[in-house]
């Protein structure tokens, strides 16, 4: 009797302490779709979690009566209750707000910018994006990642410099492949189509460990899986290009589709006009991508998905004629693209632990080529002969790699991701092929060039106590180049400490190493730029970055957050004085200047409102970012290109109604800067028949961008008319890119007046340019 009531007694306690896991998946209530990041919190306890990028979550609660809350910006929340007793899985489906005629939406800690542990990171809801005006009618992601502060851009670029970053430094993701050139039409569009697109993160800072391989930025998109429930489909026409995308079932709640292609009609629209001056010429400019994903559920613990991209630009000029005695063809051109394929597993391999294999294919190529053929007729003879001329310029980047990562959630107070990498590159420097009247082609320049780059990383999201949470892991990685081995061991390190509910300080450490390098050539955005190799005589590119901030979240819908950094960066390259990508007769590695240094700091401000009829941003920027080589500007320090001191941007969406909204933008930033000649001097030349004399002029350039080009900004609206019809719902977009017609600079040159002076003239790039939009989603 006595042991019984000794069992009976234990008993309850046993059971309080027993803990079972809830786990399953976050996604959109009509389409199936992911919701990355997606809330989930415990009322009663205020522990929670979040789904990763799959929309999976794990949490582990003791064995009680719980009340779980289901959260996502835009959509309405749900709540569910139940006693744990057992493992249980609950997959949630939220319904989007705008699909509601009225809805409260109770904000939740879980996912809040003062509860979250990783700072200097911000996403943009892709509908938010896609309402914000576009030059041309052309939504662009990175163009309104530009928009954010500690982001530098170029006017007519899709480029991000990134806390004094450069463009070859930041790692852009799409569906966990690596893009390594993400420009359409020279730059002025990228290669991310918004329909396509599920969402976009961009971290600046306190880089979790799973992130490597680049020193200043993390760009994630994740594309869309495909509609799992029913056939639904979205396209636009616009000046320059039209879209299409369909998605739907190929069988309801199991497997699943996406297609998405884009291309633009600027060839078509421009040839007659090119030959009515010429009738034997042809122009032509066009680019056209196309993403495809499938998406299968094998069972409850198992899917797989297979996505692709592919997409190029082609520029061309065509002449031709023919008479009685001769005939030629004559065409020069520029092209350039990618190609990108990932397959992935996921495996839920217990309530606790969910992995993801992933194995990827990425290649991006670059070609100017030129062919010539003639064919002559000798009068009298008749004799026909004929000669041909070839030439091309290839440069490129190939990845085979294979990716296994972790997702180990124990309980609530741990979030553990562990994992490893390989990737096989193949460079192709630069290398010039010909063909005169020969049966082979000759081939001179750069050798590709084989590399293997292998990585692990191990990270957990810790939460201390019930103020004081961190992010802490590391990332360990190495290089194999001809024979030589590279490594690296990069610490990480983010905290967050509650101040009170609503207020928290952040401060963040990473560690970060580059072995590839992009060779830029300065000017308009062609894709000319190299991918190259570290080598024993070029080092791979570091970086330090540690910053300190505050974010608040206020309960009308705002939250706002201000950071201060400071980044070094060492081991930098640079083409030197004069060279340039075309000159294949020497190595790439003589046309450098290496190990620079770079130093970037600054701080940055946001306030952001997500929900509502009006949503959007203010940020502000104040930054200051220099370098130094030993074989430029008399190894002095000097502004990089991009130091900007001060940026500022506004972006604002407002939903008149249902059938009507409006969006503008505002940017304004601190003249670039740039180096221009301070003095000019005639050379002296020498001839066998005049003797030594003054022959051209030489410029003299002070220290290395020493000038300041004039400021830049610009404002942009947009109005947006929806209808709805039968069978869906149309809209008709009129937006204004540069409303008060700005001649913002894009480049600077020295040229003569009227009156034969010598002066500086500065050109630019776009006046006021409106344009229509028509758009449809069934």
């Amino acid at each position: 009797m006595k042991w019984t009531l000794l069992i009976l007694s234990v008993m309850p306690l046993l059971a309080s302490a027993q803990k079972f896991t809830i786990n399953g998946y976050v996604k959109d209530a009509a389409t199936g779709e992911s919701l990355i990041g997606s809330a989930i919190l415990n009322r009663k306890t205020l522990q929670g979690t979040t789904a990763n990028v799959h929309g999976f979550y794990s949490i582990t609660l003791p064995s009680d009566s719980i009340h779980l809350v289901y959260s996502y910006v835009g959509y309405a929340p749900i709540e569910i209750r139940l006693l744990l007793q057992r493992d249980t899985t609950i997959d949630v489906g939220l319904t989007n707000t705008s699909q509601l005629d009225e809805v409260v939406v109770n904000a939740t800690r879980a996912d809040e910018i003062q509860e979250i542990t990783q700072m200097s990171s911000v996403s943009v809801p892709v509908e938010q994006m896609k309402a914000l005006p576009a030059l041309l009618g052309q939504v662009d992601v990175l163009k309104v990642l530009q928009l954010m502060p500690g982001v530098k851009s170029s006017e007519g670029s899709t480029g991000l410099y990134v806390r004094g970053g450069g463009a070859d430094q930041n790692l852009m993701l799409l569906d966990g492949v690596p893009v390594y050139n993400a420009s359409h039409l020279f730059g002025f569009f990228s290669v991310f189509n918004a329909d396509a697109i599920n969402r976009v993160e961009l971290i600046k800072g306190g880089f979790p460990a799973r992130y490597g391989g680049r020193l200043s930025s993390v760009i994630d998109i994740n594309m869309k899986d495909g509609n799992m429930k029913e056939m639904h489909g979205e396209g636009s026409i616009d000046i320059i290009a039209a879209k299409f995308t369909l998605e739907g079932p190929i069988k309801k709640d199991k497997t699943s589709f996406l297609i998405s292609g884009r291309r633009t009609y600027l060839d078509a629209l421009v040839a007659p006009f090119v030959r009515s001056e010429n009738p034997d010429a042809r122009f032509g400019y066009f680019f056209y991508d196309l993403n495809t994903k499938f998406n299968h559920i094998i069972n409850k613990r198992n899917r797989i998905y297979l996505s692709t991209y592919l997409g190029d630009d082609k520029a061309y000029v065509r002449d031709q004629s023919e008479d009685s005695f001769r005939k030629y063809k004559d065409e020069f051109g520029l092209k350039w693209g990618n190609i990108i394929t990932a397959f992935r597993w996921n495996n839920v391999i217990g309530p606790r632990l969910f992995s993801n294999l992933t194995a990827t294919y990425s290649r991006y190529r670059f070609t100017v080529f030129s062919n010539s053929e003639e064919e002559t007729t000798h009068p009298g003879t008749g004799d026909v002969e004929k000669s041909k001329y070839y030439t091309e310029y290839f440069s490129g980047i190939r990845d085979w790699a294979l990716k296994m990562d972790y997702d180990f959630v124990p309980d609530p107070s741990h979030y553990i991701r562990f994992g490893a990498s390989g990737i096989a590159h193949r460079f192709s420097p630069g290398a010039f092929t010909y063909n005169v009247d020969m049966p082979h082609d000759t081939t001179i320049g750069s050798k590709k060039i084989d590399a293997i780059e292998l990585s692990a990383y191990i990270e957990d999201d810790i939460k201390v106590t019930e103020n004081l949470k961190v992010n802490a892991g590391v990332h360990f990685s190495s290089f194999n180049v001809d024979n030589r081995w590279y490594y690296s061991v990069q610490p990480r390190f983010s905290g967050r400490y509650l101040i009170n509910k609503d207020l928290s300080i952040k401060a963040s450490f990473a560690s970060m190493m580059q072995y590839i390098h992009l060779l830029t050539n300065a000017g308009l955005g062609l894709p000319t730029d190299l991918w190259v190799p570290s080598t024993a005589l070029v080092k791979p590119q570091r970086a330090n970055q540690v910053a300190l901030g505050l974010a608040r979240n206020f309960k009308s819908g705002y939250e706002a957050s201000i950071e201060g950094y400071y980044k070094k960066m060492y081991n930098l390259i640079e083409y030197k004085e004069g060279s340039s990508f075309i000159d294949v007769q020497s190595d790439w590695q003589d046309k450098v200047a290496v190990n620079g240094k770079g130093e970037s700091y600054g701080s940055e401000v946001l306030l952001q409102k997500k929900t509502g009829k009006v949503t959007g941003w203010i940020g502000y920027t104040l930054s200051w970012t220099n370098r130094q080589f030993d074989d430029l500007n008399n190894g002095k320090w000097f502004p990089y290109k991009y130091d900007r001191r001060h940026d500022v941007s506004v972006a604002m969406t407002h939903a008149w109604n249902d059938r009507m909204d409006f969006s503008a933008t505002w940017v304004y930033g601190t003249g670039a800067a740039i180096s221009l000649p301070t003095a000019t001097y005639k050379s002296m030349q020498n001839s066998p028949y005049a003797g030594s004399y003054f022959g051209q002029s030489v410029y003299y350039y002070g220290d290395r961008n020493s000038f300041r080009m004039r400021s830049y900004h610009r404002l942009d609206l947009s109005f947006s008319f929806w209808k709805t019809k039968k069978w869906g719902r149309s809209k008709w977009t009129i937006a204004v890119y540069n409303l008060y017609s700005r001649r913002n600079p894009f480049f600077m040159d020295l040229t003569y007046d009227d009156d034969g002076n010598r002066k500086f003239a500065q050109y630019s790039l776009f006046p006021i340019i409106p344009s229509i939009n028509y758009s449809f989603k069934f």
